[in-house]
């Protein structure tokens, strides 16, 4: 898939996807401004953290209205339909998918009316661990599924929205954010109000920003930048924020408890982010200076896996003093495709990407950068075709430690059971990708990078502590309201069987929770 920073993922095999990102989200609150335009833009910046759907949410006064649909931003929204979703308050969505399947009805912004007629539509950048919990009070309510037929937490946490008719939106919000366990970072809306919340480690980014004649709130300050918003402040852990005619309100839900992504600073926010007063760029290179003062080597050229490993490329020639040069060169414009390659040149996946600079890499001994490694396929494909291209050496160097736990906090990896530092040392890992020599920078090296202290970052895809509790018994995982899940023991997920199957969570449609004031459009 592309990504929206022109960097590449790591799904050279569509049928063997390596970590993919969390979901992007944008809202903003302008009268007299092109708000869907505003948004379609911002989600357009923020597309690198999600490719599977999009949507927006739009109102003005009197009524929601959602768009969505399967596909890139750029694929979704047209000049006609951003032009007919008028308002002065709208929200954005770049979905991939961490709960529920890759779906039309899962696609974001959700929408749900309440029984006194105020509708509420709402974007989620995150993954909840309480899923089944939250699905279950539902049932027990009588609130039922509706009539979208979604299986993902973001519906979960609408309905209970919706549900306390007799509050309004800002003070139901704060009887159900406390509700929700996992990592949240929303923005939602009611027909004249934008809200914005992150959970109370904030885990997953969301700032602030100031418009000429309104507010904005994105998953990353790149957002905020295209459509000419100045960064006010990051969204504080347990934070509730809600904007309307009456200015910007805060207030607080839980106690904060920063842990902040650290594989947002290795591989998913666009170098051009500011996460916590860092740049993202910039601790990228030094990570790459770390790795070069880690893991030296004799070499004659530091070449990056693009786009993703250019940064720390760059700071590990500067430190060693090896020339920085192109070996592979991108194809940019593959991505989505729906035409599924044959098994012939499926073997030569990596190829659609990338190629090699036969010129630069014969008779070279390469450093080659990449971020991370998760099943291995990647660097393996690419130490094959630098050697068959002439390389002579092929040193890896990986800018984050080994991956060795999944993430349930909203980037999918994969399972346990497929990582390949879950198994192997990190020799039996440099002979399965074919490398000279292979050298990780250390964790301790990432975070000094970063700039921010061990116990503000969450590192459990490195270290497996993992700092909100995980269900012990209970079902977890992306397809958990579809009756597919994995069981958690403890700390230790247990992958042996990822496909094991268990009763779907079933509710009974109330019949009464949409309103006509609630509208989605399916293209």
């Amino acid at each position: 898939m592309p990504r929206g920073d022109g960097r590449l993922s790591h799904d050279l095999d569509p049928q063997r996807p390596g970590p993919q990102d969390a979901c992007g989200v944008f809202g903003v609150w302008a009268p007299g401004e092109e708000v869907a335009n505003l948004t379609y833009f911002g989600l357009y910046a923020l597309q690198h953290r999600g490719q599977e759907a999009a949507g927006i949410a739009v109102s003005d006064g009197s009524g929601v209205v959602v768009y969505k649909d399967l596909g890139l931003v750029a694929q979704v929204f047209d000049e006609p339909t951003l032009a007919s979703l008028r308002g002065h308050v709208a929200i954005g969505h770049a979905r991939y998918s961490t709960t529920g399947a890759s779906t039309w009805e899962n696609a974001q912004p959700t929408i749900r009316a309440t029984s006194s007629g105020t509708t509420i539509a709402l974007a989620h950048n995150g993954n909840l661990v309480n899923t089944a919990e939250l699905q279950r009070e539902v049932a027990e309510r009588g609130l039922g599924t509706g009539t979208d037929g979604s299986t993902n937490d973001t519906s979960l946490v609408t309905m209970l929205l919706a549900s306390r008719p007799d509050l309004s939106v800002e003070a139901a919000a704060l009887e159900v954010l406390p509700q929700l366990r996992g990592a949240f970072s929303f923005v939602f809306m009611d027909e004249s109000t934008l809200y914005a919340a992150r959970d109370a480690h904030g885990v997953r980014p969301l700032v602030l920003g100031r418009l000429d004649r309104g507010w904005v709130v994105a998953s990353e300050t790149a957002a905020l930048d295209i459509v000419g918003a100045s960064v006010v402040r990051e969204v504080e852990p347990g934070e509730l924020i809600a904007i309307d005619a009456d200015g910007l309100r805060s207030a607080r839900f839980a106690a904060p408890e920063p842990k902040g992504c650290l594989f947002e600073y290795v591989y998913i926010a666009r170098p051009d982010a500011t996460i916590a007063g860092r740049n993202v760029h910039a601790a990228r290179v030094q990570i790459g200076r770390r790795l070069a003062k880690e893991h030296p080597v004799e070499a004659d050229m530091v070449i990056p896996v693009p786009e993703s490993g250019t940064p720390a490329a760059i700071g590990y020639a500067e430190e060693s003093g090896i020339t920085y040069g192109a070996g592979l060169m991108k194809n940019p414009y593959v991505g989505r495709t729906f035409i599924q390659p044959s098994q012939t040149l499926r073997q030569l996946g990596i190829r659609l990407k990338l190629n090699p600079l036969r010129q630069n890499v014969r008779g070279k001994r390469l450093v080659v950068v990449d971020d991370s490694i998760v099943r291995g396929n990647t660097q393996r494909a690419i130490v094959r075709m630098l050697r068959e291209a002439g390389a002579v050496e092929v040193h890896v160097r990986i800018s984050s430690p080994p991956v060795s736990w999944p993430c349930f906090y909203g980037i999918d990896f994969a399972t346990r059971a497929e990582l390949l530092a879950n198994g192997l040392d990190n020799e039996g890992i440099r002979r399965s990708i074919g490398a000279d020599t292979l050298g990780y920078v250390s964790l301790t090296g990432l975070i000094a990078a970063t700039e921010q202290p061990k116990t503000r970052l969450c590192r459990a895809c490195f270290d497996g502590e993992y700092p909100i509790e995980l269900p012990v018994g209970n079902l977890i995982g992306k397809h958990v309201l579809e009756g597919i899940g994995r069981r958690v023991a403890n700390s230790a997920v247990d992958d042996t069987d990822d496909s094991e199957q268990f009763p779907p969570l079933v509710a009974t449609p109330s019949g009464d929770s949409f309103k006509s004031s609630a509208t989605t459009h399916r293209p």
